[in-house]
């Protein structure tokens, strides 16, 4: 490839990062792996990262760490809202067959704010936790239905594109989760058309990213969407 059209490229490629990127306002639904004491809302939710007094086998010690904020704050976004509780599942069945209904997803999705782009970043407790995956149901869910992983995540995701129709939604699937979580999330983002991106090599310590996984993360994250941003325009 001669300099010029490898300087075409990059002009391409800096349009369509400023496409996606330039002047947006992102809101985060997570677990664990988002949170940092101080910069969750509610400020109620268990963090984590970042809790005065804790000491955890983890490298990450400053919020300028959390692949969130780094993803953000390189990119000169703005942070609507963190809404991220250590623990959580999108279910609301949590560990040992717990009701999680006070901390679930599905119970935290109505606040996000006013976002322009929109990450859920979970699963990870309800693969940990064993919760029951359930059958795919994309309307008329119970209150049964929704302490089953996959009618959860179709509730979950139909919510989000109804409540939040100007803002662009992306699902993150961590690594190393069972096969039926992974999948799960694939089929219902393929349902409601939303891009999930699925992390792949992330050193993690104690279970939870380290320095180098939550810069891998971030990395990964604007790079799929970079990716997807250029498929929807062919």
């Amino acid at each position: 490839m001669n300099r010029k059209s490898l300087f075409l490229l990059l002009i391409v490629s800096l349009t369509f990062t400023s496409g996606i990127f330039a002047q947006k306002k992102v809101s985060i639904l997570g677990d664990s792996y988002s949170t940092f004491h101080g910069y969750v809302i509610p400020d109620s939710n268990l963090c984590w990262y970042g809790v005065p007094g804790e000491k955890k086998e983890n490298d990450v010690t400053k919020v300028e760490e959390t692949w969130w904020y780094r993803f953000i704050n390189d990119r000169d976004l703005q942070l609507e809202r963190n809404n991220s509780y250590s623990g959580s599942t999108i279910c609301n069945t949590g560990y040992e067959k717990a009701d999680y209904s006070d901390r679930s997803f599905i119970t935290r999705m109505d606040n996000l704010g006013d976002p322009d782009i929109i990450l859920v970043f979970g699963g990870t407790n309800d693969s940990w936790a064993g919760a029951p995956i359930g059958d795919y149901k994309y309307e008329g869910w119970t209150k049964a239905d929704l302490y089953n992983f996959r009618p959860a995540f179709c509730r979950l995701l139909d919510y989000l594109t109804r409540q939040y129709p100007q803002a662009k939604i992306y699902n993150i699937t961590n690594t190393e989760l069972s096969d039926d979580v992974t999948n799960s999330m694939d089929e219902v983002c393929r349902h409601y058309g939303i891009i999930n991106i699925r992390l792949h090599d992330i050193d993690k310590q104690w279970g939870h990213p380290s320095v180098r996984g939550m810069k891998s993360i971030s990395e990964q994250v604007a790079q799929g969407m970079l990716l997807s941003k250029k498929s929807c325009s062919r």
